[in-house]
């Protein structure tokens, strides 16, 4: 039987997507009430990692949230490459998973000891990125999203496990929407360039 906690927490999640996807602002509060959702969830599926994850986000919503109203003070705060930063933090994502589920795996009851690390840190690299509004947030969401369908389904979460395999087509649409975005305000700095 399905919980209508978890339901409802899909449903703000998928509105929070879309919303991020089309840049809207909104999409901070929606997410508000996804993460306070999910820990419950997540707490009595034993996805720490998740759950604790989920208390951090709630952190990340807000400054999120400011900080993209703070841009839009000015004006619309623009869409960003890391450069070389990008592999630099897939390395350091992946040393923090290793160690972050040694001691889920050492020190709890974890289900998924190291596939919820991964999702979780993962998941704050790609939340940070996407507050400051830079391009590869998404292909950071993409891997998690591809992982989190796994662990998910292993854990019997159903609503979850569809409202992240959406995530991934969601993931794959912002990306291709912020490399439009990108792409179409580096040709316009060229032009300036120019003249």
């Amino acid at each position: 039987m399905m919980d209508p906690i978890e339901v409802v927490a899909a449903i703000f999640g998928f509105l929070c997507v879309v919303l991020t996807i089309y840049r809207s602002i909104w999409c901070w509060p929606t997410g508000l009430v996804q993460v306070f959702l999910y820990i419950y969830v997540f707490f009595g599926a034993k996805l720490y990692s998740d759950m604790i994850l989920h208390i951090i986000y709630v952190f990340m919503q807000i400054y999120g949230w400011y900080h993209w109203r703070s841009g839009a003070a000015e004006k619309e705060l623009p869409i960003t490459t890391m450069g070389r930063w990008f592999p630099i933090s897939i390395l350091l994502g992946l040393a923090v998973t290793f160690f972050w589920g040694l001691g889920m795996e050492r020190w709890t009851d974890a289900a998924l000891p190291y596939a919820d690390a991964f999702t979780t840190v993962m998941s704050l690299i790609a939340q940070w990125l996407l507050a400051r509004k830079k391009l590869e947030s998404w292909i950071f969401w993409i891997a998690v999203d591809v992982v989190a369908v796994f662990v998910y389904a292993y854990r019997g979460l159903q609503p979850t496990t569809i409202l992240y395999a959406v995530f991934l087509g969601l993931a794959v649409a912002g990306l291709l929407q912020g490399l439009k975005v990108w792409s179409a305000s580096q040709a316009e700095a060229d032009q300036t360039k120019r003249f």
